[in-house]
């Protein structure tokens, strides 16, 4: 590591600590030619694979266009903004766990499907019906009867009212 003040290449570590729930490392520095003292942050470099779309295209990992999509389907549902986070980073670790240096979109989806379903039941019908490409009402309905065969028909019921809905 290079002294940020001198450019000398030799440095020492002084102090090294976890930081960011486990995330990063921080590590205190001296350089060895000027002795000033210098602070450092490490981290794992994870990529993500590429994704294949549909038609065959390859383009990289999006986690905005990931954010986006979970974000439109839990519009006005009472989800926090935690579990949210949550389930982008989960799905980012299953992706990166594949080892895989390509994935199809088709498993992207499936993945936020599923972490949807387990989050809301509306969110994850909402998110079904555009990533499905619903054409009409009776695919709503098999889907909605699916939740319910499954037992977690019961998400959208028991959040209330609707009357805090903006």
């Amino acid at each position: 590591m290079y002294c940020p003040f001198c450019s000398a290449e030799d440095t020492k570590v002084i102090d090294s600590r976890l930081v960011a729930e486990g995330d990063q490392v921080r590590r205190r520095r001296e350089c060895l030619s000027c002795h000033d003292r210098f602070t450092t942050y490490e981290t794992a470099e994870l990529l993500m694979p590429r994704v294949i779309k549909a038609n065959g295209n390859r383009e990289p990992f999006d986690e905005e266009k990931l954010r986006a999509g979970i974000l439109r389907a839990l519009e006005k549902r009472p989800v926090s903004l935690e579990s949210t986070e949550a389930v982008i980073s989960q799905i980012k670790h299953a992706l990166q766990a594949t080892g895989e240096r390509e994935v199809r979109a088709l498993v992207v989806g499936e993945q936020v499907m599923e972490a949807l379903k387990g989050l809301d039941d509306v969110a994850y019908v909402r998110f079904a019906s555009v990533y499905r490409s619903f054409q009409d009402l009776d695919e709503f309905r098999a889907e909605i009867d699916r939740l319910d065969s499954e037992g977690r028909g019961d998400n959208a019921d028991s959040v209330g009212d609707g009357s805090d809905a903006q």
